[in-house]
């Protein structure tokens, strides 16, 4: 991933952007000016300039990028989980507001499942990391001891991901 460096270009005399793009090595730019480094990059691949493409700092942002992804579902799974266990551990305080989180989570897993249908095979892999985020959160926001909580995930994963699913006793706001 780059590593930001800002400093580049700011002793250089005001120019617009385009004349900076000029002035600077396509090397220089990754550092100084991502934005700019990939719109060039994307007229080089669009112009077939094979030779001046900035291969290796390409290669490490697609890694980068499917990186993200697998971030993006297990935080989203953390936030879920945790909410479950806030849910079934603190009846007593559902909300609304915990609803809609649960509902927006599951809602936006499986958009990110369905948009990149490779990460399934790494689900369970990311549910049991996502639980022990998840355990923090409910630690955090709830304020029961972490030993209140199983060691081991509670639900499977199709239960996690029913918009059915509600752990603990009944609660009207799910009536809605």
């Amino acid at each position: 991933m780059r590593h930001h460096n800002r400093g580049k270009l700011m002793n250089m005399p005001e120019a617009d952007s385009e004349t900076a793009k000029h002035t600077v090595s396509g090397l220089d730019l990754y550092e100084a000016d991502f934005y700019g480094w990939t719109q060039q990059q994307v007229r080089l691949l669009h112009s077939q300039q094979w030779e001046q493409i900035d291969l290796p700092n390409i290669i490490e942002e697609i890694e980068s990028l499917g990186k993200q992804q697998r971030q993006e579902l297990r935080n989203r799974l953390s936030i879920l989980i945790g909410h479950l266990l806030k849910w079934q551990y603190q009846p007593q305080h559902r909300s609304r507001s915990w609803l809609s989180t649960l509902r927006i989570q599951r809602l936006d897993i499986n958009d990110l499942l369905d948009e990149n249908p490779s990460l399934k095979p790494y689900i369970e892999e990311a549910l049991c990391k996502a639980y022990l985020r998840g355990v923090e959160l409910a630690v955090r926001e709830t304020d029961l001891p972490n030993s209140t909580f199983p060691i081991d995930c509670p639900y499977n994963l199709e239960e996690i991901l029913s918009d059915r699913f509600y752990p603990g006793e009944p609660s009207e706001l799910v009536a809605d």
